[in-house]
């Protein structure tokens, strides 16, 4: 079978055939159609992920397909069925095993591009705001990098939950996608102070942040009092150093949020969400905004789309049909 694999961190993917695997236990064996993108594999490329896998190895975390064949004790899953999975590596290939506890049967309706885009972008966002930050109707939610995959997804989702979201993005065209989703206010952060707009709007009680650096600081000092605060990813390259005394002063709560961690802690989380996520997906109210669907060849192109921050919402790979 073909896959896109690392061979040198830092470099291109490369295609290669290797050996097709075979499921074991408690594994299904799945011919993979659609592989999402996330940012997480641009820092396995690169390297400074917090899962260091051997190389050669094969990227793509999100994915979706169809079972080929079965361990000998897998229960609950068969074969032709169709499912979804943040399997963290081997998407970025025409057959991947899979344990049985990280695939997610996907509805009849749901098409492979959707549930590609679908688990880690409204997973994450979903249990940040419900589980996490317990986000009421009628508070005030500051999303950063809101045309990014997750975060338009917070924009999307926080709307549904009833907040008054303020969707923060890079240029017109970005903060449209956001506004599309459900944004009441849009700021571009190449052009505003953070801090001044967001206070002139009322102040945050929620910040959802995936980019980490001088907006994190910026968000902070525009929060209202205890508002809570969710550190999930640095895209700008930045950690923020929180500092304790603007946290003491206005009751402030971050929580600290890893969703793939849940998968080992506490995968009820997870499954709870995914139940919740998928009826408002058949019901109408989510549509995953996919701004690029690439040939398998192509996926270094799509990881560029990444890096260069030209996509909006998710890149997506069609392996197989």
């Amino acid at each position: 079978m073909r896959a896109m694999q690392i061979t040198e961190l830092g470099k291109p993917l490369e295609m290669r055939n290797v050996v097709m695997p075979k499921p074991s236990g408690d594994e299904v064996l799945v011919r993979t159609q659609t592989c999402g993108l996330n940012f997480g594999d641009l820092l396995v490329v690169k390297g400074t992920y917090q899962e260091k896998p051997t190389l050669p190895a094969t990227i793509g975390m999100e994915l979706c397909g169809v079972i080929e064949d079965v361990g000998p004790n897998v229960k609950g899953l068969s074969v032709g069925q169709r499912v979804a999975a943040y399997s963290g590596f081997g998407g970025l290939a025409e057959y991947v095993t899979l344990p049985t506890k990280i695939c997610v049967p996907i509805p009849d309706l749901m098409t492979s591009v959707d549930a590609a885009a679908f688990l880690v972008a409204y997973g994450t966002s979903h249990v940040g705001l419900d589980y996490k930050a317990n986000l009421k109707r009628g508070e005030r939610l500051l999303v950063l990098g809101a045309s990014g995959g997750v975060g338009l997804t917070a924009v999307e989702l926080g709307k549904l939950m009833g907040a008054e979201v303020i969707a923060c993005a890079r240029g017109a065209d970005k903060l449209a996608v956001a506004k599309a989703v459900g944004a009441d206010h849009l700021l571009d952060t190449e052009h505003v102070d953070l801090r001044s707009a967001v206070k002139a709007l009322g102040g945050a009680d929620v910040v959802y942040d995936p980019v980490g650096g001088d907006l994190f600081n910026a968000a902070l000092r525009g929060c209202n009092p205890e508002a809570r605060l969710l550190p999930l990813g640095f895209a700008s390259g930045a950690v923020p150093q929180i500092p304790a005394n603007i946290l003491l002063v206005k009751n402030l709560t971050v929580l600290g949020f890893y969703w793939g961690g849940y998968m080992r802690v506490n995968p009820k989380v997870l499954t709870d969400s995914f139940a919740v996520l998928f009826e408002w997906y058949i019901q109408g109210k989510l549509k995953p905004h996919v701004s690029h669907l690439l040939p398998f060849e192509q996926a270094n192109e799509g990881l560029e789309l990444l890096r260069s921050r030209k996509a909006t919402g998710k890149v997506v790979i069609q392996i197989q049909s």
